[in-house]
């Protein structure tokens, strides 16, 4: 059987909110719908083009912006470089003139009431998360291709393998966390290193560190974008946006003008436990605010789940004098393949797992990272990745109105502080008494996933989507 091989920049992708599975990963399936039409010479011979949504995608599909995404998708935006300041208007005009642009280059009439439809009864077996295109041609055949969003932006069309990095020969080839702990012995190298040295299989070391520095740059914008950001989140729940409040009243009357200015100024707040706890949660719910408003943020590895990482990756910078591009590349590297084991051996999206396939994991994930940056053995890095997801083991996903905001949204200030005291956990304990591996963890997170009731899966059937009264027509 071959080795799923994934890359560090298939686990952290730049994207906009709200949702990886249910926004970047069927704008992903439009983009590569049109390289089909393009790749059969078809695109300029279609007559209309119908959009199919199953499942989760159907069920809380508005909610999550899938809709708006596959439109985007279609039309030749690409989620890395679209200026998410025109996102309205470019779908206002498409719903006002009723035409589609497919690839930007060819124009076909398009009514989305007719012609993007939100299957809600019906799923498709391989996974939740399924939508379904097809391109009527002017010779009266068609063309049709299903794809499924399997979290975390990646995608699968159905009959393919998995959509991850070009299959290479991987100098350490991993699947389980025992193989990852194995190579560190038999090398001495620390974890980071061992990720490094398998990234080179792909592209030269300058390469990849010039890309995880531009993953660096996206969080580092997103924070303080939303950390400067007031108002409402949009949707119809009227969650009001708290990020901005509590990073001014943290500031006080202390001034800047910049990213850097502004880390000094928060370090200059003091280390007292309340101060890191208050911006550890200004740091996750920046993030997640900017998620939930369509603003441009990194899988980690999921858009939901988006916060946890950089808030504490935003902790180790401003209170662990952690701010220099070696650490920071340590950072995302230790973090990529915890991430990467739990979706070999589990599942990051939330539509198969619940919950604990998203924050569960970005908070293991972070917790790895932050013990090895923090000086931790590679078997204290696997334990702290464990004690944090074994205490998010049956997390449900049960967003209200389908919407990436409640209880979203301070899940990832919960899956942060959680990532901070498990590495401060590991780093105290002796890993020679651990009494559960992370592949325990790994294992029991999947068979969990199998047990959960599927209204607990993203589906806003259940939980506190059914429990909060809300009047949105979408849902």
């Amino acid at each position: 059987m071959q080795r799923e091989q994934i890359s560090v920049f298939d686990i952290f992708k730049i994207g906009i909110g709200p949702s990886s599975s249910h926004t970047l990963g069927p704008w992903r399936a439009a983009q590569q719908f049109v390289q089909i039409l393009n790749g059969q010479n078809a695109l300029a011979d279609v007559v209309q083009i119908k959009i199919l949504l199953y499942g989760s995608l159907a069920k809380t599909g508005k909610g999550h912006g899938t809709d708006i995404a596959i439109l985007l998708g279609l039309t030749g935006h690409d989620p890395v470089t679209f200026a998410v300041d025109r996102l309205d208007a470019t779908i206002e005009n498409i719903h006002t003139t009723h035409q589609l642009n497919v690839g930007g280059t060819h124009t076909v009439s398009f009514d989305s009431d007719d012609d993007l439809l939100f299957l809600y009864t019906q799923s498709l077996p391989y996974h939740p998360n399924a939508v379904t295109f097809q391109a009527f041609l002017s010779s009266g055949k068609a063309i049709t291709e299903t794809y499924y969003s399997i979290g975390g932006g990646f995608v699968v069309k159905e009959g393919a393998e998995s959509n991850c990095s070009t299959e290479v020969d991987l100098p350490f080839p991993i699947d389980t966390a025992n193989d990852l702990l194995h190579w560190c012995r038999k090398t001495g190298l620390k974890i980071s290193e061992v990720v490094m040295e398998n990234e080179l299989a792909w592209r030269t070391e300058s390469k990849t560190r010039d890309g995880v520095m531009q993953i660096f740059r996206v969080i580092r914008e997103c924070v303080y974008r939303g950390c400067h950001t007031t108002g409402y989140l949009p949707g119809g729940l009227n969650v009001a946006r708290r990020a901005a409040g509590l990073n001014r009243r943290l500031t006080g009357d202390r001034s800047y003008h910049n990213f850097n200015e502004w880390v000094d100024v928060v370090r200059a707040t003091g280390n007292g436990f309340q101060n890191i706890l208050d911006w550890v949660s200004c740091f996750a719910l920046a993030v997640n605010e900017e998620n939930a408003s369509f603003g441009r943020v990194v899988t980690a590895p999921t858009n939901g789940a988006a916060g946890v990482i950089p808030a504490v990756l935003m902790y180790f910078i401003a209170f662990c004098d952690g701010y220099s591009d070696d650490r920071i590349l340590q950072f995302i590297l230790t973090a990529s393949e915890v991430g990467s084991i739990f979706k070999k051996g589990a599942t990051i999206s939330a539509a198969m797992g619940g919950c604990q396939a998203e924050i569960g994991v970005s908070s293991a994930m972070a917790a790895a990272a932050l013990t090895e940056c923090l000086g931790g053995s590679q078997r204290q890095v696997l334990m702290a990745a464990e004690i944090a997801m074994e205490h998010h083991l049956g997390l449900t996903c049960d967003p209200i109105g389908g919407l990436v905001q409640v209880p979203c949204i301070e899940r990832n200030t919960m899956g942060a502080i959680k990532a901070i005291t498990a590495s401060q956990l590991a780093l105290q304990t002796n890993p020679d008494n651990a009494k559960v591996s992370l592949d325990a963890v790994v294992k029991t997170m999947w068979q969990t996933a199998l047990d959960m009731n599927s209204k607990y899966k993203e589906t806003s059937d259940g939980g506190l989507a059914i429990n909060i009264p809300i009047s949105l027509p979408e849902c």
